[in-house]
């Protein structure tokens, strides 16, 4: 089975604000659904296309994991809390796992 994955990109207007409200508890609800951080924030380099100031990549077990993370209670109450501080771009994609070249 394919394992999942948030990317984020996230431009931050207050960034204490973000961190006390919003960072400092979506690691319980992260925990809960089983995720890891695979970048969080870091250093990067926009070749193409646009860019924000912040990109985040989570991985989940599974495509249904990384949907009913987002989907929780608990999720969507943080959304509603970073929501004066931030805004950004989220896609929830299935990873793969088929044959490589």
């Amino acid at each position: 089975m394919a394992k999942a994955y948030w990317i984020a990109r996230i431009d931050v207007s207050d960034l204490e604000s973000y961190k006390t409200h919003y960072v400092a508890h979506n690691g319980a609800v992260f925990h809960k659904f089983g995720a890891k951080f695979l970048v969080r924030g870091g250093q990067f380099e926009a070749r193409e296309g646009s860019s924000r100031s912040r990109n985040v990549v989570l991985e989940f077990k599974d495509y249904e994991t990384a949907l009913a993370c987002y989907n929780s209670p608990e999720y969507q109450a943080l959304v509603k809390v970073r929501a004066p501080f931030s805004e950004g771009d989220l896609v929830i994609i299935e990873g793969y796992d088929g044959a490589q070249p």
